[in-house]
């Protein structure tokens, strides 16, 4: 990569594989953020798991939000994450869309 390129951020748009954090329970459900670093920033990404029926489901989530630290997008995800609980429940783990009919 070029001086002028790592000087001003070009070139950085593939995001590195994400580290996820320690998972965090929440009415029964576990938040794990797994922010992924694009350049300089942290894109906001999660994943929300629990076990139904015996069987560990698992939804992940990506949104365009970006913070300048990694403990910041951690701590976004986890509370986007525990939003996404209080609004859908199980239901986040429903697969019947997009609808084909």
């Amino acid at each position: 990569m070029s001086f002028w390129k790592s000087l001003f951020g070009g070139g950085g748009g593939t995001p590195a594989e994400p580290v996820p954090s320690p998972g965090e329970e929440y009415k029964g459900f576990t938040v794990r953020a797994t922010p992924t670093a694009v350049g300089s920033e942290y894109q906001l990404a999660g994943t929300i798991e629990k076990s139904v029926g015996g069987e560990l489901k698992s939804y992940k989530f990506v949104r365009a939000d970006r913070m300048s630290s990694r403990d910041e997008a951690v701590s976004f995800a986890l509370a986007k994450g525990r939003q996404i609980i209080d609004e859908q429940g199980e239901g986040v783990f429903a697969q019947n869309w997009p609808k084909t009919n």
